[in-house]
């Protein structure tokens, strides 16, 4: 340390109005995404060994099971482009909790 003690710690940030807002709002973005990334990816997997409704074909010879696995990719590029946008506004939260706490 350059002798100056900063403004708050650990835990005055931790207990701001700032810092309470972003936990709350990353919460709500990503339990509700991470939900659904799991349910998306795990029906695959179980559709196909306790079912035959995606061995039907979707168009031509293509089943519906390799529709529901291409998807899978489309739906993890999407989540990443969507977590990628949202973090840049989490980040811009985060430099304003650090500006308010003189870090």
């Amino acid at each position: 340390m350059d002798g100056k003690q900063r403004s708050g710690g650990y835990a005055e940030v931790w207990q701001s109005e700032k810092f309470k807002a972003l936990i709350a709002r990353k919460r709500r973005f990503i339990i509700p995404m991470t939900l659904f990334f799991l349910v998306f990816y795990f029906t695959l997997p179980v559709m196909t060994s306790y079912s035959k409704v995606l061995n039907e074909p979707a168009f031509g010879q293509v089943s519906w099971a390799w529709v529901f696995a291409f998807a899978q990719f489309v739906m993890t590029w999407t989540l990443c482009m969507i977590y990628s946008r949202k973090s840049a506004h989490f980040d811009r939260m985060v430099d304003d909790i650090k500006k308010d706490a003189g870090v």
